[in-house]
């Protein structure tokens, strides 16, 4: 059976249609996401332009270190999906698999990092509605609603981005799956690298949220 016969689907003429069409795709649902991250931190920077000094506050009590060794953690994901893509085309089965299970592997460490930060969050009296001091902020020279907002901006980017994260981490186990049972192989790698633009899309969200969100106050500290 040829290459053809194996991987195109019934719908499509050839191999490179059906690659481009999963491509095309891919590209437009992250234009989707693109637009709802984009609302987010449009409304982010209007009252970050607002309150200044009270998100620069709010955002000194956030966990840097933690974001820091997420941001390396993700960053080390960007490089071992970027190898999975390499290693399906050329035909390295072994390096596929170790490759993506590492990627999942890095992706859950960056949840469980998440999980402990907001656990110490809420120990600090950083949730809104939940733990939150109102007395404790003025004589830090900042007001509690601004600061109230800066939080809620936080929890909801990042708990976002999350879902986004654990998604992905899913799909890509099941791909995992897949490659060991040989679903790929040079002539057809296109779902591997569809997901790697996911993949990719969500560690650059990161990239936008480090600074916005935890470097904001970083020369108050």
């Amino acid at each position: 059976m040829s290459a053809k016969e194996t991987y195109l689907w019934h719908h499509f003429d050839d191999l490179e249609q059906q690659h481009e069409a999963t491509s095309l795709g891919m590209w437009t649902f992250l234009a989707t996401e693109v637009l709802i991250f984009g609302g987010l931190l449009t409304g982010y920077t209007i009252y970050r332009a607002r309150y200044q000094s009270d998100f620069a506050v709010a955002s000194t009590h956030l966990n840097i270190l933690i974001a820091a060794v997420n941001t390396v953690v993700l960053l080390s994901s960007s490089l071992t999906m970027a190898l999975s893509v390499r290693a399906v085309q050329v035909g390295d089965r072994r390096k596929l698999l170790t490759c993506m299970v590492l990627t999942a592997v890095l992706g859950s460490l960056f949840l469980v990092l998440k999980a402990v930060e907001y656990t110490d969050d809420y120990k600090d009296n950083l949730v809104p509605g939940l733990a939150f001091q109102d007395r404790e902020w003025p004589s830090q020279g900042a007001d509690p609603a601004p600061v109230k907002m800066f939080l809620m901006f936080y929890y909801i980017l990042t708990g976002l981005h999350a879902i986004h994260l654990l998604i992905g981490i899913a799909v890509l186990l099941v791909m995992t799956e897949l490659a060991r049972r040989n679903w790929f192989s040079r002539e057809y790698y296109t779902p591997i690298e569809a997901w790697g633009l996911y993949w990719h899309f969500v560690d650059i969200v990161w990239i936008f949220l480090l600074p916005l969100l935890y470097l904001v106050g970083a020369h108050t500290r």
